[in-house]
């Protein structure tokens, strides 16, 4: 079973694009395959900066032979229909048909066409060119004299030789011929760009691996990585240093080399005086370099590049020209870093210190948070709002959290975010310690954007909880306000990732936290801030002020100015959208809070059951119920329980339908239960509804689902000995009304009618 080998050698292939391209050469070439009846027994995907290719085993000599049979005319039948089944079938005789009886139609002709499937070698010389002509790359570009053409050719960079061949293992392999653009397959490829560079004829797959090998090409990119993180562990380790693993960039090298050579350069000590986290978002983004530190955790002057030769000195010349260039763009970091701590001249008298100098230059500025929503600024006075709300609910100091929220997002009119936008945050949290803040103000600003994934730390101290929760809470609130909600796999302002860390700081730090009034308040505030951006004219806002009850102050400025502040501490209106819009931002955290319990292992019917009984938005209380259920209906008794339930329900539903929805509401009447299971089950229901009730009023659910597991016998025995429906219309009712009261205890722990199983 023949073999096939196939490389597209190009100029460089970004790293950012290999893995993909991989895949999908593989994807494409073997859908295609199996598609025309070519099944395979295995196929390996490879990638280098400069080719992808692929690797096909046991395939099929040849497509299977499709045998077909074609039903003609009755014998007898004219001519022309004669004729019209040779010239369809491809016969050019009658005779060379078979006939068939059928008891009821008669004779009549079939013709059986055998179509020989193609060779192998046919098939892929149409799959590759097809495939290459369609390849999905994020990016491509045309090139050479041909660029002009409509149908030129487009690649991710310029596709320079195909490699193309195919043989069974003790047969000779064969180039399958075939031309792309004017590109013709081959048996050629290239080695390394500078220490090979000559072309190599392989005709195998083995062939390939040690040509490839012998020319200073590593094929695999996971032995390349491999061989970049153990020669980069070893050269640390033998200065007395130790690597800072990352994982990323560690792929993306690997991306980049071919023949990947580690080398240590270094740089002046007195760069460590600027933040380990610049120094280290400094080598890696612009040199792509790893960086090092010492046994005591701290950094290093000393940094790893990944060179894509052998260097005849050694690497000597290349370590070098890499510090030269490090050197450079840590001066540069230095000069913003030293520029960022010092005052602002032109906002020095707004503000003392240099953040809060900052934070004027932004609100001066006037930047677009989003075009609905207003500016930064507008946001900050949102979030120090919800900050002021939040600070007494999670324990913090109410001052020191709205200090905090106010500086929150000083730092993005810094040099150094400008630069390197991924350190917003922790650059606030060193400038705010600079100038003097308090130690929870400053941890604050760091981690109020967190947590920004499942692996994220979370703020576990109450400032930055307050803040941290401002600010999730307030941008859910805003693009609600707007109608700007995630949709299917769109989600663009990261709407889900922000429910998903308020409801991680919530739990993970154990905070008892309804949400229905902080959503309300943020709701609320984007609310204000959208109507109040759609006004055009001063006077139309004064207006609006008066109308909500603001007074009409003699500076007109001023008052616009405080509107946000002053509309916060405002009672929100009993308005219609408020709450429509707060209860479906309500309803989205409940299914983000499904699936984080679902990613823990919780079952979401347990979920849903807590969740259909009203005022659900404390989580931490949800997660107790949830858990509770859970345990309960572990149980023999919760299993039983809960089959009664069923029953119960079953019941109800069926004769509700006939009656009327609440028709059997109101209290049983003791006088009719005749029978003793049924007065058994009123005694029982009445002391473990009402502990039930006690106990979830105390929020002992626990408990609450120890007393519904006493209903078990009672409802047994109830259903065992009870008819429902006795031909005594009294009776029934009086039954009926004993099963309602059976149906809303239980309800008032959870609606079991979301139980699964």
């Amino acid at each position: 079973m023949p073999d096939l080998l196939l490389e597209l050698f190009s100029e460089e292939i970004p790293a950012r694009m290999q893995r993909q391209a991989a895949d999908d050469l593989k994807r494409l070439i073997t859908n295609a395959l199996v598609e025309r009846s070519l099944t395979y027994e295995g196929a390996q995907a490879f990638v280098t900066p400069r080719r992808l290719a692929l690797h096909v085993v046991g395939l099929p000599g040849a497509q299977p032979t499709l045998r077909e049979e074609r039903k003609g005319p009755r014998v007898g039948a004219p001519d022309a229909a004669i004729q019209g089944f040779l010239k369809s079938a491809g016969l050019s005789r009658i005779e060379d048909a078979t006939i068939e009886n059928d008891p009821k139609k008669g004779a009549f002709y079939v013709a059986v066409i055998e179509k020989p499937g193609r060779s192998t070698a046919e098939a892929v010389a149409e799959i590759v060119p097809a495939v290459v002509r369609a390849f999905p790359w994020p990016k491509s570009m045309r090139w050479g004299k041909a660029s002009t053409r409509p149908d030129a050719l487009r690649w991710v960079r310029p596709l320079r030789g195909i490699l193309c061949t195919l043989g069974a293992q003790h047969d000779a392999a064969e180039v399958v011929p075939f031309a792309v653009d004017g590109i013709e397959s081959g048996e050629f490829t290239w080695g390394h760009r500078f220490m090979a560079p000559a072309p190599i004829a392989v005709r195998r797959y083995d062939d390939y691996v040690d040509a490839l090998q012998k020319g200073k090409v590593v094929l695999d990119a996971d032995r390349r990585k491999a061989i970049i993180a153990a020669d980069a562990r070893n050269l640390a380790f033998a200065q007395g240093l130790e690597l800072i693993e990352d994982e990323a960039l560690l792929e993306e090298v690997a991306g980049l080399v071919e023949w990947p050579v580690v080398l240590m350069g270094q740089f002046e000590e007195e760069f460590l005086d600027i933040p380990p986290e610049v120094i280290r978002a400094t080598i890696r983004a612009n040199q792509k370099c790893f960086v090092l530190k010492r046994a005591d955790g701290t950094l290093a002057n000393r940094f790893l590049l990944v060179a894509n030769l052998v260097a005849s000195d050694g690497g000597a010349a290349i370590a070098a020209g890499n510090a030269r260039v490090v050197r450079a763009r840590l001066s540069d970091a230095r000069h913003f870093w030293l520029t960022d701590l010092h005052d602002l001249p032109d906002y020095k008298d707004k503000a003392e210190r240099p953040l809060d100098q900052r934070l004027a230059k932004l609100e001066a500025l006037g930047i677009v948070f989003h075009e609905k929503l207003g500016t930064q600024a507008e946001r900050i006075e949102r979030i120090e709002a919800l900050a002021r709300e939040l600070a007494p609910r999670v324990g913090a100091d109410i001052e020191l959290a709205a200090r905090a929220a106010r500086l929150a997002k000083a730092d993005l009119v810094t040099e150094m975010v400008g630069e390197f936008p991924e350190l917003q945050g922790l650059m606030g949290r060193y400038y705010a310690t600079r100038q003097g803040e308090e130690a929870s103000v400053a941890d604050a600003i760091e981690e109020h954007y967190k947590p920004q994934g499942p692996g994220d730390r979370f703020p576990t101290s109450p400032v930055s909880i307050a803040v941290a929760l401002a600010d999730k809470l307030d941008t859910l609130g805003s693009f609600w306000a707007i109608d700007e909600k995630p949709t299917g796999s769109k989600d663009p302002y990261a709407l889900r990732r922000a429910a998903l860390g308020v409801i991680r700081i919530v739990l993970e730090n154990g905070l008892r936290l309804p949400l229905a009034g902080p959503l309300t308040a943020a709701v609320w505030g984007a609310l204000l801030d959208v109507e109040f951006a759609r006004e055009d004219e001063a006077g139309a806002v004064v207006q609006s002020l008066g109308k909500r009850g603001f007074p009409k102050g003699p500076e007109l400025d001023e008052i616009v100015g405080a509107v946000s502040r002053a509309a916060r501490r405002a009672e929100p209106p009993n308005d219609a959208k408020l709450a429509a819009v707060t209860r479906s931002l309500v309803d989205f955290f409940a299914d983000r809070l499904k699936v984080y319990l679902r990613d823990k292992g919780a079952r979401h019917d347990l979920i849903d059951a807590v969740y259909a009984l009203p005022g659900q938005d404390d989580l931490l209380m949800v997660v107790w119920r949830v858990e509770a259920l859970g345990r309960l209906l572990e149980t023999e008794d919760g299993q039983n329980l809960l089959a009664g339930y069923r029953r119960a329900a079953n019941i109800l539903r069926a004769e509700e339908r006939r009656d009327g929805v609440g028709a059997f509401a109101g209290p049983h009447d003791p006088a009719k239960l005749v029978l003793p299971a049924e007065r058994d089950l009123a005694d029982t229901l009445a002391a473990a509804g009402a502990a039930a009730r006690e106990r979830v009023g105390r929020e002992d659910f626990e408990g609450a689902m120890r007393a519904l597991a006493s209903l078990r016998a009672p409802v047994d025995a109830f259903f065992l000995d009870v008819t429902v429906n006795a031909e005594d219309s009294g009776l029934r009712l009086n039954r009926l009304r004993l099963l309602g009261e059976l149906r809303d205890a239980v309800h008032a722990v959870a609606d079991f009618s979301r139980v699964a199983g």
